[in-house]
């Protein structure tokens, strides 16, 4: 028959798929259908969670899930390829996975209507299963992913009615959406019946609606959990920190080099790294906030508010922090003045006598707000070192990034096994009896920070000039302290550094070279030597499971 497509005389579209412009559209507004029901469960959920907690929304409760099963070498990975940016990119690693298993249930629904639509319940269960097995999760948090889940179905099914194939009506001209086939009458059969059709204009006010209404509710959740974390911040403003009854000492005279490109002898807050597995940074309350101490060989279980805390004697002190995930050479590394309680003067009062003494307890367990658990070495907080309760950062109550409002920080290990930020719960056990967060996950139950150095200046790929090129860096070896620094060009001999005043053995040191550069590609490497006459080893090894090994190198080429 003259003016037939292709299409329409091909035996295997049957009834209902006709043109192949049409199966396109009604495949693509199918995708769309899917989207939008994605859509209308994050914001459900965004808007239930408001009434729970920020942390129980589907994308950070699986995120977190994601987080906690990583094996160490990954994390490690995402760690060192994405920086503190790793967070943002598994998040929008989750909603692009989400987006296309919604595209796809959403094209499912065409044919099969109610099981495509009771696919979007997935994502819902997976959500509330995530945020019930965290660390903290508890049955409520289940609520948000179920909710947003059964909202997500019952639009999806919406949308899939308005795409689903239905007579045109009788003596109607045939639409723009119309299905032909071999089954459907003709004009000139005198059948008088039309091609069969989908409502788009109907499915266009209903999309419109559903996104509406979605996004309000999204915007609106968003609102009432920002909310919440207002008056958390009001609490931080409303600090005033309490002048130390143990003030730091003025940083040393000689302990901050001059030197362009050298980091700065004190990290400013905005600058401290920050690595943890928060996707939601906790915005706690001060006035409502409590620590209980507790455990195996507390005579006397203690619950403390923040205001008590600032009513004791306080602390401060200049200390470096570390993180084990910190490659050789790499940037999670940071000195801050610190103001805290003493630890160990808060365990003693509760009746706690470390091992050395007879202690029943050799690990103190801290928990975070966020469900993290991080074990400690009772001895090491009870050794005599500044090993405190933080309540305050550089002259400033703690960032919510880092802690606030109070956070542990111990001289000489790494973050992992010290330095628990939102703290809530002191719990002294043994390590025979319990493995903290990471532990479970293949790193080592005690980790003293290893000796490091590492070259600020020049950079990797500079092209200084020659002559005398200033090759500074920094090293550290906690709690015991540097003894020298040596740099070597080209695998040569080993040059003596000039190493700055040392403010203390708890903080970093800085130190300077002045190399007479020559011109040609050279490669630039550094080893240090703490107070123990222990030497960098040249050995690479990666962070897990206590810490990374090995010289930092830098290559240039000297113009």
């Amino acid at each position: 028959m003259a003016g037939v497509s292709e299409d329409e005389k091909d035996p295997t579209s049957g009834a209902g798929r006709g043109p192949r412009g049409v199966r396109v559209l009604r495949a693509g507004l199918g995708a769309l259908g899917g989207l939008l029901a994605g859509l209308t469960a994050l914001c459900v959920a965004e808007l239930v969670s408001a009434s729970v907690r920020p942390e129980a929304s589907p994308v950070t409760a699986v995120g977190g899930a994601v987080i906690d099963l990583t094996p160490a070498p990954v994390k490690d990975f995402a760690v060192r390829t994405f920086g503190e940016d790793d967070k943002l990119v598994l998040q929008l690693g989750i909603l692009v996975l989400l987006s296309l298993f919604a595209m796809a249930v959403g094209v499912a629904s065409l044919r099969y209507r109610k099981s495509g639509s009771a696919a979007v319940l997935v994502f819902g269960a997976i959500g509330a299963l995530a945020a019930v097995q965290r660390p903290d999760g508890r049955p409520v948090d289940a609520l948000p992913s179920v909710v947003g889940g059964l909202a997500a179905c019952g639009v999806l099914y919406l949308l899939a009615g308005r795409l689903a194939d239905r007579p045109a009506p009788r003596g109607s001209s045939v639409p723009d959406t119309a299905v032909t086939g071999p089954d459907a009458p003709s004009a000139e059969s005198g059948g008088g019946a039309s091609p069969v059709a989908f409502d788009r204009r109907g499915f266009v006010i209903a999309a419109t609606a559903a996104a509406a209404v979605s996004a309000g509710a999204g915007l609106l959740g968003r609102q009432l959990n920002a909310s919440g974390a207002a008056e958390a911040a009001a609490t931080r403003r409303s600090v005033v920190l309490p002048a130390p009854s143990s003030p730091a000492r003025p940083v040393r005279p000689g302990a901050a080099l001059d030197v362009r490109g050298l980091s700065s002898f004190t990290t400013p807050n905005k600058d401290f790294y920050r690595v943890d597995t928060a996707l939601v940074v906790p915005r706690v309350d001060a006035d409502r906030w409590r620590l209980r101490i507790h455990g195996k060989g507390v005579a006397r279980p203690l619950t403390v508010s923040f205001r008590d805390l600032l009513r004791r004697e306080l602390i401060e002190r200049d200390i470096t922090l570390t993180c084990v995930s910190n490659e050789v050479g790499g940037p999670y590394v940071g000195n801050a003045r610190w103001i805290g309680v003493p630890l160990a003067a808060l365990l003693a009062e509760a009746g706690v006598v470390p091992p050395s003494k007879g202690g029943p307890a050799n690990q103190l367990v801290s928990r975070s707000v966020d469900g993290m658990t991080i074990g400690t070495p009772v001895e090491a907080v009870m050794d005599g070192r500044d090993a405190m309760l933080a309540v305050g950062m550089n002259g400033q109550p703690l960032p919510f990034d880092h802690g606030f409002p109070v956070r542990m920080v111990v001289p000489g290990l790494y973050g992992y096994v010290s330095a628990c930020k939102w703290l809530q719960d002191l719990e002294l056990t043994t390590f025979a009896d319990y493995d903290a967060y990471w532990v479970k996950r293949g790193w080592s139950r005690q980790a003293p920070i290893k000796t490091q150095s590492r070259i600020d200046t020049p950079r990797p790929f500079a092209s200084p000039k020659a002559g005398t090129v200033q090759v500074a860096g920094v090293a550290w070896a906690q709690h015991r302290g540097i003894e020298r620094v040596e740099v070597r060009v080209d695998g040569g001999s080993w040059n003596r550094a000039k190493l700055a005043a040392e403010d203390s053995e708890d903080t970093w040191r800085q130190w300077l070279w002045e190399w007479p550069a020559t011109s040609g590609s050279h490669t630039l490497e550094v080893r240090a030597t703490d107070r123990d006459g222990s030497t960098q080893t040249d050995k690479r090894v990666g962070t897990v499971p206590d810490g990374a090994t090995g010289w930092h190198s830098v290559v240039v080429a000297v113009d």
